[in-house]
């Protein structure tokens, strides 16, 4: 047996500089970089920004809840539960809160698989040459002011959409969303108007307002799909679809729920459109291809002008509970795509 007598030695040279006390309480050192002043100003101004963000948002809230305290009083908890809106009377916010809801949940049934196939296209298939100019043209969609939203879907998009809801209800009637009441499919002579000004319309309308930001969101997240499982894929003799189905997909699958769950933030909240193409109604209505339909922002706009001081009050309370419904969405939103794959990589 051979000993290196000479590498003992050193090891026992080196434990004799250190004294006991010195091994036992070893830690890590700490690296302390020295921050420039670009740096640090930077650091300031991101900070101050963030913070300003959420003060602006706090105060809103407070805000809200100031102004309508008073119209919370009188109306207790049946604010969430009354259909009705009477001021002088009972009030409440349950069918247009509903209304508001079904519309959104429309226009998000159309602006996924809209948004989906696009952003899809714009980061897989389309052409180096073409890919820029389609990306600036999607994201300008999203600065198209919502009137002209609303007067497209007024003018333009009702009279083609009533011939497919007179379809919808005629052979799908008999699911109840489907249904539209005082309706007869037998009867020739029956009006198209009861289709007009209905949650299907305008939630159609909404979704061409919401799409172009979902689509965004998932393009961005689709593009950072790692190229290794890319070329790994196709060079295991995937086809381009299977290679997506297999890698950029499940990467991006938190994207896809931020990004719709923000578009149905969008969606919660849309105004001007809504108010252009819907007939109000103070009832809870299920039936998204009849007319008639109302949602909490569509009912500010109707009302605020000529709205006493009370009224005021309560169409605040009705703005506040908007403001929290589209702060929980956005706040989940952000949680997904932060706890997702795609969300983990872009940190």
């Amino acid at each position: 047996m051979i000993v290196d007598h000479e590498a003992d030695s050193t090891a026992t040279d080196l434990l004799l500089l250190e004294s006991p006390a010195e091994v036992a309480h070893d830690s890590p050192r700490s690296l302390a970089s020295a921050i420039d002043r670009p740096d640090a100003a930077f650091r300031v101004t991101a900070y101050g920004g963030g913070s300003i963000v959420v003060t602006i948002m706090l105060l809103v809230g407070i805000f809200l809840l100031v102004q309508g305290s008073a119209a919370l009083q009188v109306a207790g908890p049946g604010f969430l539960a009354e259909q009705n809106w009477d001021p002088t009377g009972k009030f409440g916010i349950a069918a247009v809160l509903a209304g508001t809801i079904f519309i959104a949940l429309t226009a998000i049934f159309f602006a996924l698989p809209l948004a989906l196939a696009t952003a899809l296209y714009i980061s897989e298939y389309a052409p180096a040459k073409i890919k820029s100019g389609l990306v600036t043209i999607v994201d300008l969609m999203a600065a198209v002011p919502s009137i002209v939203y609303g007067l497209w879907g007024f003018f333009f998009l009702t009279p083609l959409v009533q011939p497919v809801s007179q379809w919808l209800t005629t052979y799908l009637g008999w699911i109840p969303i489907f249904t539209v009441n005082g309706f007869d499919p037998n009867d020739p002579l029956a009006s198209p108007t009861v289709f007009a000004a209905s949650t299907f319309i305008a939630g159609m309308v909404v979704a061409l307002m919401v799409a172009p930001i979902t689509s965004s969101i998932m393009r961005e997240v689709f593009t950072q799909a790692p190229i290794g499982e890319r070329e790994g894929a196709l060079a295991l003799g995937a086809t381009k679809w299977g290679m997506i189905r297999s890698v950029v997909l499940p990467f991006g699958s938190g994207g896809i729920i931020g990004g719709t769950m923000l578009g149905l933030g969008r969606a919660l909240g849309e105004t001007i459109a809504v108010f252009l193409i819907i007939s109000p109604v103070f009832v809870i209505q299920p039936h998204i291809l009849e007319k008639g339909a109302n949602s909490i922002s569509a009912l500010i706009a109707l009302r605020y002008n000529e709205a006493s001081k009370f009224e005021i009050s309560a169409l605040m309370a009705a703005g506040l509970a908007l403001f929290l419904i589209t702060l929980v969405v956005n706040f989940a939103a952000s949680t997904i795509i932060a706890r997702s794959r795609s969300g983990s990589q872009s940190d």
